[in-house]
């Protein structure tokens, strides 16, 4: 299976989050709150559900698929 850089990048934040976190779970959830907050003042999308992720790499992979496309040469050899 092809690796998922978004995916990865969640997976790094949460397990770094977890180490830092580990004993006071609250703390945890305060932080990832801090985290979402600064994230969404700087004008980025910020991954709240599940439904959200999905809908992110969704469209990740669209934009891939379509970059991708791009490259084909459609000008025929003559």
């Amino acid at each position: 299976m092809k690796a998922n850089p978004i995916l990865e990048e969640i997976w790094r934040i949460k397990d770094e989050l977890s180490r830092e976190f580990a004993a006071d779970p609250d703390a945890y959830f305060a932080k990832l709150n801090e985290i979402g907050q600064a994230e969404e003042k700087a004008g980025r999308k910020v991954i709240r559900s599940a439904e959200d992720l999905r809908r992110l790499v969704a469209e990740k992979e669209r934009e891939l698929a379509s970059t991708s496309a791009f490259a084909l040469n459609d000008k025929p050899k003559g």
